[in-house]
């Protein structure tokens, strides 16, 4: 549930919760753009830099992080990437937020841009991306100190913010500020607006500088600081970031083509190589499938992570496709046995090939079918990629594999992959009566999709488990029809005709899973890195995991906590068979 906001009789917004103002009566901008913008040096630190991180303890209505946003897309000397980490408890609705923000017209466009993506707020992280990708909000929303434990990055920038220590004493506590000095690394600049003796002493207890500095009025002082202890602080060594250069995907479906996308938008050189004669020839050519998030009585981690992967392909969709053509996002309507009907309103059908095809259209990216890879070797500075004479296909400093069952072989690494065989029937559209929007539950039901012959319908998959024969099954095509006999009894009955009379089409294609039937994802080796068994969710999980396989390569904030990142990561599956 949102958080409930009053209005004071000057307009400002106050929290019955905490019984505090948003911000002071005489408005936020100036605080935002004075106290932490100014007061983290900004934007003059982050000047020619690849990506700046900027963690945040308060994110309340907001007015920070569209203060900084609009700073970085005014400054020729932005970085590349701008990610800003915020913690939020109670996040307020969509509404309060969109009518607490200053009709700024620097602002006002911004602000709209953040309300459609204000969705969709469980606990958890949440990432919201804008400025095709190059303005990243990661809003961590829960207990500040919770969540500050299941990051993984070190700040340039602390903006110290929330309701004032009388009021929300445990944000400002000394185990807060400890959790926060854990995120930064020496020289990272602290910024509040509070001088509290207690905030004083605790930031000086854990590693900061800090000093008095003018305030903004009606305050006479704020307080800025810089993490520079005394003491080494006892950290995991962290491996260096790599400069973005030359590096290789293997396989061009949809786990392959959104790692290159992720890494071209970071500056790297991508060559794609595929076995096939096009991309997304494999599982990931499916007709049309839905997006949609994975339903659980216990809300499981599977579930959780396939919120956060709806929502990133979601993202991507809308940036990238065509709506209509190649996506809608109609909304899915989730049938689970004796449960009432759940609506997903932020979900939909997409094509995965149109996809595929869309992220590896960048020009960072060069697509190479008929590339037959056998297997990789390593020189003192790079990886080889060779075919089965031997011959040096390609070579770069970082390959990622995204080969689905081929996986294994070519990495050398006895990952367990399980084959899982899927089909689905189609048929044409006619007069027949159909649901207005995709319906999932016991198979699913996707109602109108364009294809070359026109609009249709699509019905499936079947499941077939350590099965790698992709020929159309008849008895599969009976398994889609008892599925939709109970999903949509008169649909089925509508279609009746279709499926006797053998006027049905079909598709099928191989799935590649885990165990665990989560994806694998991470370093394997120095400069080889996987991103593999998406299994029948890869619409759901291929950016996801290939942002996270982003973020661990360079030092960023990780879309996803930190123990879900262990329920990805490669290595739980390495030597296991």
């Amino acid at each position: 549930m949102a958080e409930a906001i009053e209005w004071l009789p000057d307009g400002t917004p106050f929290s019955p919760r905490f019984s505090d103002r948003y911000h002071s009566e005489g408005g936020g901008l100036a605080q935002a753009r004075e106290v932490f913008l100014g007061g983290c040096g900004l934007p003059a630190a982050w000047a020619d830099q690849p990506q700046w991180r900027i963690l945040e303890t308060g994110f309340g209505l907001g007015l920070n992080f569209l203060v900084t946003w609009a700073a970085w897309r005014a400054d020729p000397q932005r970085p590349r990437l701008l990610h800003f980490v915020s913690i939020e408890a109670w996040p307020a609705s969509a509404d309060d937020l969109l009518r607490s923000l200053p009709t700024n017209p620097e602002l006002q466009p911004l602000a709209t841009q953040l309300h459609a993506q204000w969705w969709g707020l469980t606990p958890g992280f949440h990432r919201l991306v804008f400025e095709n990708g190059q303005v990243v909000l990661t809003l961590c929303v829960g207990d500040a100190q919770a969540m500050l434990r299941e990051m993984a990055f070190e700040a340039d920038s602390v903006y110290l913010d929330g309701f004032s220590p009388q009021r929300n004493p445990d944000i400002w506590s000394l185990h807060t500020l400890k959790a926060v000095a854990r995120h930064c690394r020496r020289g990272t600049r602290v910024a509040t607006w509070t001088i509290a003796r207690a905030v004083r002493d605790g930031l000086a207890q854990c590693g900061f500088a800090v000093q008095k500095t003018p305030g903004v009025p009606p305050k006479r002082d704020n307080l800025q600081g810089e993490f520079n202890p005394a003491w080494e602080p006892r950290k995991a060594q962290a491996i260096p970031a790599p400069t973005p250069s030359y590096c290789i995907v293997i396989g061009a479906g949809l786990a392959g083509a959104a790692v290159a996308a992720s890494l071209a938008r970071r500056g790297w050189q991508v060559t794609v190589l595929d076995a096939a004669d096009a991309p997304a020839c494999g599982a990931s050519g499916l007709p049309g499938g839905l997006l949609a998030p994975l339903v659980s009585k216990d809300d499981n981690l599977a579930s959780r992570l396939s919120r956060c992967g709806v929502r990133s392909t979601l993202q991507q969709a809308q940036a990238l496709l065509q709506i209509d053509q190649d996506w809608q996002p109609s909304g899915v309507q989730e049938w689970q046995a004796n449960a009432e009907p759940l609506w997903h309103a932020h979900a939909g059908w997409v094509r995965p090939a149109r996809l595929v095809q869309a992220w590896l259209d960048h020009p960072h990216i060069t697509w190479q079918g008929g590339a037959q890879v056998d297997r990789l070797q390593t020189t003192p500075d790079r990886w080889q990629v060779l075919d089965a004479q031997g011959r040096v296909l390609a070579q770069a400093p970082l390959v990622v594999v995204a080969a689905a069952l081929a996986s294994p072989a070519i990495t050398g690494i006895d990952l367990p992959l399980q084959a899982i065989r899927g089909q689905v029937s189609m048929g044409l559209r006619g007069a027949e009566a159909m649901p207005p929007y995709p319906v999932n539950g016991h198979g699913s039901f996707l109602p109108d999709l364009p294809t070359p012959q026109g609009r249709a319908w699509v019905m499936g998959a079947s499941y077939d488990r350590d099965n790698a024969c992709a020929d159309i099954s008849a008895a599969d095509h009976l398994a889609n029809w008892e599925r939709l006999q109970v999903l949509l009894p008169e649909v089925a009955t509508a279609l009746r005709s279709q499926f006797e009379d053998g006027k049905i089409q079909a598709w099928a294609g191989i799935r590649c899973a885990a165990p665990d039937r989560l994806p694998m994802v991470g370093p394997i080796a120095p400069g080889l890195w996987a991103s593999t068994a998406m299994g029948s969710r890869g619409l759901s999980f291929a950016h996801l995991c290939a942002e996270l396989l982003a973020a661990q390569l360079h030092g960023e904030p990780w879309p996803v906590e930190k123990k879900a990142a262990a329920a990805l990561d490669v290595q739980r599956h390495l030597g296991k068979s």
